[in-house]
C-alpha cells in the first residue's frame, strides 16, 4: 500500500515536470463569514449516484468548473482549457482564487449556496476531514498507476490528484552571490549564513541592492509565507521525509522544542535585521517584483515564484541579467541540508457534480499527448508523474532535481496541523517581530509558545 500523500518522495529527477505555489486573485471570503459543511444528508452529496448520472456527460457542450488558487499559472491553465475544449468539445472553466484570499472559506460558501464546482483545491490531512464526505473515490483511477504523489487518506483510498512538485528553501540570485564572492554551498548553519549577509550588506551599493533579502511578513494576505511556510521549516529541516516528530509535538497540545524553537527563531531575527522594511506591509508582488528584479539577494519564497519570472514579471528578469537562481535550506542549525518538496495541494472531485467529465479531464492532465506539456512549458510546472516526457523552462527546476536526486529533501508537514494555526495565530506573530512589538527572540518563542497551546486548547 501506498504511504501518506504527506510524506511520499518525489519522482525521479529525470521526470520532474511541475512547480506552483501560494498566491493569486479573485474572490472574496473569510474564515470568519464561512460555515463548514455540517451533514450530507438531503444534500447533493448524499444523492451521489443520481446526480452523477444526471450530470455526467463528456460530450460536446459539457462545462466542468475547476477553482484553482495559483494565480501564476491561471494564463497556462486557460491555454490547457483551450486546448482541451478544441480536443474533446468539453469547456473547462477556470475559476481562480487567491491573493490571501481563503479559498477553503470560500468553497464553504460556495457549498453553502448550492454551488459547489466540479474540480477543487484541497491542502491534505487538515481539508480533507472538511470535505471527506463530498470527495469521489479516485482509487481505481489510471493515473494513479503513474504517480506516489496522490493524496491518499487514512482510509487507504486515493481522494487526490497531485497538480505539482513545489521546493521550500532560502531562495537566492547566484549572480548577487557571485559577485559578492560567496559560494551559496558554503552556507551551512547560522554563523556562515549570518556570514553571508553581513558581507552582502556591506556590499549593498556596490551590488545595487535595496536589501540582502526580501523577506515579507504582512499577515493579512501574505499568512501563508511566514506563518506557515518559514514556520514549517522549523518543523522539518533536515529531518528525513516520514519524520513527523516537530508536527506531533505541536499536535500534542500545541507543544515546541525549546532548543530547536529557539535556534529557529535566532535566524528569523538574522532575517528581520537585513530584510526591506517594505516587508511588514507589501504585498506578494512586492516581493516576487523584487526578487525577480536583482533587489534582493535573498528573498522568502520557493519554487512556485519561478513561473511568476519568466511570465509576469519577465520584463524585469531580463533586464536583470535572467540571473541563475538556486536554494539553500533553511538551516538554522548547522549541518541542516535538505529542502523541503512536497505537493502543495490537490484536485478533489466533488461527488455531486459533473464526475465523469471531470474524471476524464484530469486523467487527460496526467498524459503526455494530453496536458502535461502545456503544463510544464505555460504553467511552469514540475511534474509528479513519473511517465512524464516534460520539463518546465523554469529556473528552479534545476535546483528542485538537483536535491531531489542527492536525496536532499524533507517532506512538509504543517499540512498536518490544526487547520487556521498559521493565518489565525502564527502569522500575526512573525509581523508582530519583524515590526519589533515582540523585542528578541526569547519573547519570539515564549509568544509562541503561549498562543499555539491557546490556539489547541479552543474547541
Amino acid at each position: 500500500m501506498k504511504k501518506k500523500a504527506l510524506t511520499l518522495m518525489l519522482a525521479a529527477t529525470t521526470t520532474l515536470t511541475f512547480a506552483l505555489a501560494g498566491c493569486g486573485v479573485s474572490t472574496t471570503g473569510t474564515a470568519d463569514t464561512a460555515q463548514a459543511p455540517e451533514s450530507t444528508e438531503n444534500t447533493p452529496a448524499a444523492d451521489t449516484a443520481a446526480t452523477t448520472e444526471a450530470k455526467a456527460d463528456s460530450a460536446e457542450g459539457t462545462t466542468v468548473r475547476l477553482v484553482n488558487n495559483k494565480a501564476e499559472i491561471q494564463e497556462g491553465l486557460t491555454k490547457l482549457a483551450d486546448t482541451y475544449k478544441e480536443q474533446t468539445g468539453v469547456t473547462i472553466d477556470i475559476e481562480t482564487i487567491g491573493g490571501g484570499q481563503d479559498t477553503q472559506a470560500i468553497l464553504k460558501n460556495y457549498y453553502q449556496a448550492d454551488d459547489m464546482p466540479d474540480i477543487f483545491v484541497f491542502e491534505g490531512d487538515t481539508h480533507y476531514e472538511t470535505w471527506k464526505d463530498l470527495l469521489v473515490d479516485l482509487t481505481d483511477e489510471e493515473w494513479t498507476k503513474n504517480t506516489e504523489a496522490e493524496y491518499v487518506a487514512a482510509d487507504g483510498h486515493v481522494y487526490g490528484f497531485p497538480t505539482t512538485t513545489e521546493a521550500i528553501g532560502l531562495s537566492y540570485n547566484k549572480s548577487i552571490l557571485d559577485k559578492a564572492g560567496i559560494d551559496p554551498k558554503s552556507i551551512t548553519g547560522p554563523e556562515s549564513m549570518r556570514a553571508a549577509f553581513e558581507k552582502i550588506d556591506s556590499m549593498k551599493d556596490e551590488l545595487g541592492l535595496t536589501a540582502v533579502i526580501g523577506y515579507y511578513t504582512e499577515s493579512a494576505n501574505l499568512w501563508w509565507t511566514a506563518g506557515q511556510h518559514l514556520f514549517g521549516t522549523y518543523l522539518d529541516s533536515g529531518l528525513k521525509r516520514d519524520d513527523t516528530t516537530y508536527l506531533d509535538l505541536i499536535n500534542d497540545g500545541g507543544k515546541l522544542d525549546p532548543e530547536r524553537a529557539k535556534a529557529f527563531a535566532e535566524m528569523v531575527a538574522l532575517f528581520n535585521e537585513y530584510t526591506d522594511p517594505k516587508g511588514i506591509s507589501g504585498s506578494y508582488d512586492d516581493q516576487v517584483l523584487g526578487f525577480a528584479s536583482g533587489q534582493y539577494a535573498f528573498v522568502s519564497q520557493g519554487s512556485w515564484i519561478g513561473a511568476s519570472m519568466t511570465t509576469t514579471y519577465a520584463d524585469q528578469y531580463a533586464a536583470a541579467g535572467n540571473f541563475e537562481v538556486g536554494m539553500i535550506p533553511y538551516a538554522f542549525i548547522e549541518g541542516q541540508d535538505t529542502i523541503q518538496t512536497n505537493s502543495p495541494n490537490w484536485w478533489g472531485l466533488y461527488n455531486g457534480g459533473n464526475v465523469d467529465a471531470a474524471k476524464a479531464f484530469i486523467q487527460w492532465c496526467s498524459q503526455n499527448d494530453g496536458g502535461q506539456e502545456i503544463l510544464a512549458k505555460d504553467c511552469g510546472c514540475v511534474s509528479p508523474f513519473t511517465t512524464s516526457e516534460f520539463a518546465p523552462d523554469d529556473p528552479f527546476a534545476a535546483t528542485i532535481g538537483d536535491y531531489t536526486a542527492a536525496g536532499k529533501t524533507s517532506a512538509w508537514h504543517w499540512q498536518g496541523w490544526k487547520a487556521g494555526l498559521a493565518q489565525n495565530v502564527t502569522s500575526v506573530i512573525f509581523q508582530d517581530f519583524a515590526k519589533g512589538s515582540i523585542k528578541d527572540t526569547d519573547q519570539f518563542v515564549d509568544t509562541l509558545q503561549k498562543a499555539i497551546e491557546a490556539y489547541y486548547a479552543q474547541q
